[in-house]
């Protein structure tokens, strides 16, 4: 199994959305939080990121920042320049000025932020991949491409943007992933980079409904018992069965969103054999019943660039 492919399919809730957007300074763009996660590309001239912290980050042409939690910040001309403006739908993709023009193509990710996979969650507010010659060259032909679709559009750009924006979503996170590989001793990059435990994660992803032991999967992955549990919790922070847990919750949520299935049917895929048992750990985990989160899935609305 594709761990990286199959967390981002289970938490996404709708099509993503992204816009081109150009500005000549001064300028100072607003972006508030967003139920989601966004992006941003440099794709002409340059601009600095202004962080809820205070920081400021430098960005030029082909540097891509991305939000995994939607975090408030601001995009500028200048670290000086005050905020002239707030992202909002509808509003003019480009605003003429006296001083030297920046494009940027910004996106955002409709994802269930309130059962998040935990590989999310391990990610900085803000990750900032710089333009580097020789370095990621698939996310530079996927940023490529979705501009020259955006700039002009063409028989089948409805189709062909959503799918290119899944694609930089998964170009995004494996950067990210690469650059940190040899440099953190803990979380998803170190998990990914352990043989035993990548190994005890595609199983559970190639069969969430078995009814796992640590001696299972500890015998998949041809370590110890406590090999296993002291490498899950070294990476990714939890046990083996607390992430099992964690991973039937977010399949079955995404099952609840996108499905009319009965709550049984759900529970069964989820490897419950008891709705009452199931419905229990839902609401353990995520702080509400699977009933309700379907409806207040239903009212969920899309996430705007």
């Amino acid at each position: 199994m594709d761990i990286l492919s199959d967390a981002v399919s289970a938490i996404r809730t709708s099509s993503p959305s992204s816009g081109l957007f150009v500005r000549h300074a001064p300028w100072g763009r607003q972006y508030p939080v967003v139920p989601g996660a966004g992006f941003h590309v440099v794709l002409q001239g340059s601009c600095w990121l202004r962080t809820p912290g205070g920081d400021a980050i430098a960005l030029g042409i082909g540097d891509v920042v991305f939000m995994p939690r939607g975090a408030d910040h601001v995009l500028a001309d200048d670290p000086a320049t005050p905020v002239t403006e707030t992202a909002r739908p509808g509003e003019p993709r480009e605003i003429t000025g006296p001083g030297p023009r920046s494009m940027l193509l910004c996106g955002a990710y409709a994802l269930d932020r309130r059962h998040p996979h935990p590989m999310l969650d391990g990610l900085p507010e803000f990750v900032h991949l710089p333009a580097r010659l020789g370095r990621h060259t698939g996310l530079r032909g996927a940023v490529d491409l979705l501009a020259a679709e955006l700039a002009e559009p063409r028989a089948g750009t409805d189709a062909l943007i959503p799918s290119l924006l899944d694609t930089l979503l998964l170009y995004i996170l494996r950067a990210w992933l690469e650059d940190n590989a040899d440099t953190r001793p803990s979380g998803w990059a170190a998990a990914f980079g352990d043989p035993a435990v990548a190994t005890a994660l595609r199983a559970v992803h190639a069969d969430p409904a078995r009814p796992w032991t640590v001696d299972d999967l500890a015998a998949a992955a041809g370590v110890s018992r406590a090999t296993l549990a002291r490498r899950f919790v070294a990476t990714i922070g939890e046990g083996p069965l607390s992430y099992v847990t964690s991973w039937r919750m977010i399949l079955a949520a995404k099952r609840l969103r996108e499905s009319a299935d009965a709550l049984s049917t759900v529970a069964r895929r989820a490897g419950y054999s008891s709705e009452f048992a199931f419905a229990k750990a839902f609401k353990r985990r995520f702080g509400l019943a699977p009933g309700q989160y379907r409806k207040e899935a239903e009212r969920a609305e899309p996430v705007a660039v």
